[in-house]
């Protein structure tokens, strides 16, 4: 407390004596208050003040404990108010008050006195979002550029997150938790002569082989790469010999391929033998036939026919039978040309159908080039054979079948065939064929007995026209 000075109490002065004396209680406080303080005076139009609003706390800052205040207790008005000195209050002067209870004279102050002013600058209060749990174990958090530095995060004060707004202070906030989008990476630019800024700019590629950049550290470790160092001549070849087939492995692949070449190989043979020789085979037997016919209509006379020539056609009507019939056996220029061959050479020489006595032999394939005898083991006695000369029609009807012979079995052809069942010389026929069928280890034959002899002129024979 501040004593009184002596002018006053010896009223030294004339200013002090021409002024009147504080006779009425509370004067010298009203005077006190109606001191002008730049510090605390309103300004103009400013109405009564508002309570202090406090600054937005850090998301980051640590929160102080709330400290009780002392309770408010009832006394008699401060040291200031028995002041009589025209000394200015000070501008926490009614904070002071606010321990020892109300202002005694506030409702005589002015208008906003004691306001604090700091308090109305400050901003509205800012949202702060709620807390972000820390991101997972699983969540991959992506690892800095080995060349770069340290991420770059800004940093942000109470007072300038609360100035900055709300949408400054929440976009700060999952930067600073680590849940947030990846943080800005300053990179530093590559330092000395541009040979090394070329270097760094290939990713530091030298002379030679490198190794990749996480050779050397653990397995799924990211960790920090080191420069790849180049691998010396003796490794770069022992890396290239290693890199190499060994001979196993190239004599496997190479017996692989000739297997795959022979297996398609094959697959093509038996694709020509059963699909592509019918069909050559039919269409030459078609020409010769359509030769044949266009010899008779044309009146040419029958002689020794040439190995090879056809000169007769035989029809089997069950099994849809009509292929030319051509003198000799050869498989090159008769069987597998789709033709039936009659046996006409050396000791195989049998029988014509003109001629009045004897066995008129034919061979033909069962499988492949046409085919022809694919199907007899299908005939029985009574099935019709036809052979059709320039002169007549030869009807023959089925006998008996021998199913499997030998090949070198010649006397199935004879004048009077054993086991044909033919006791006595005749006019027979006989096919022979090869089986079991797509091979050619037997013979199948079959026989049969000339019952009519019909003149061109007199027509086709019933068989032929039903």
């Amino acid at each position: 407390m501040t004593a009184l000075r002596p002018e006053h109490d010896a009223g030294y002065g004339a200013s002090y004596e021409q002024r009147e004396p504080y006779e009425e209680p509370g004067a010298f406080e009203a005077a006190v208050d109606g001191l002008a303080d730049p510090l605390n005076d309103p300004l103009p139009g400013q109405g009564a003040a508002s309570p202090p609003v406090p600054a937005p706390a850090s998301p980051t800052a640590p929160v102080a404990p709330a400290v009780p205040t002392a309770p408010t207790q009832p006394s008699s008005p401060g040291p200031w108010a028995a002041a009589g000195d025209g000394i200015s209050a000070p501008p926490s002067a009614e904070r002071e008050w606010s321990g020892y209870g109300p202002y005694p004279h506030a409702a005589e102050a002015p208008a906003a006195y004691g306001q604090d002013w700091a308090a109305q600058v400050a901003p509205e209060p800012v949202p702060v979002p709620p807390p972000v749990p820390p991101p997972s174990a699983s969540a991959s958090v992506p690892a800095p550029r080995p060349d770069h530095g340290p991420p770059y995060v800004p940093v942000r004060d109470d007072a300038t997150a609360a100035a900055g707004g709300a949408e400054e202070a929440t976009a700060l906030l999952p930067t600073i938790s680590g849940t947030g989008p990846e943080p800005v990476v300053r990179s530093e630019p590559p330092t000395g002569g541009r040979a090394e800024r070329r270097k760094a700019a290939k990713g530091g590629r030298g002379r030679g082989r490198t190794r990749p950049p996480g050779a050397g550290g653990p397995a799924g470790a990211p960790g920090p790469s080191t420069p790849a160092r180049p691998l010396s001549r003796v490794e770069a070849r022992k890396a290239a010999r290693a890199l190499k087939d060994s001979p196993g492995v190239i004599l496997s692949r190479a017996v692989g391929e000739i297997f795959i070449s022979l297996g398609v190989l094959m697959l093509l043979f038996v694709t020509y033998q059963l699909w592509w020789t019918n069909i050559q085979a039919d269409l030459y037997a078609g020409k010769e036939k359509d030769k044949i016919q266009q010899g008779w209509a044309e009146g040419r006379q029958p002689g020794a026919f040439e190995p090879g020539q056809g000169f007769a056609i035989m029809h089997i009507p069950k099994l849809d039978v009509v292929v030319p019939i051509a003198e000799g056996i050869d498989k090159a220029k008769v069987l597998d040309r789709g033709m039936v061959g009659h046996y006409a050479e050396g000791r195989l020489k049998t029988a014509m159908p003109s001629d009045k006595q004897g066995n008129f032999a034919v061979a033909g394939h069962r499988n492949t080039h046409g085919e022809p005898f694919r199907y007899i083991n299908r005939l029985k006695p009574g099935d019709k054979i036809i052979v059709e000369t320039q002169d007549a029609y030869f009807t023959y009807d089925m006998a008996s079948i021998l199913p499997q012979t030998a090949p070198s079995n010649t006397g199935v052809i004879g004048p009077v065939p054993p086991g044909s069942g033919f006791t006595e010389p005749g006019r027979y026929i006989t096919l022979t064929t090869c089986t079991p069928e797509f091979t050619s280890t037997y013979r199948m034959i079959v026989w049969g007995k000339m019952v009519e002899e019909r003149p061109r002129d007199k027509g086709k024979p019933d068989a032929l026209v039903g």
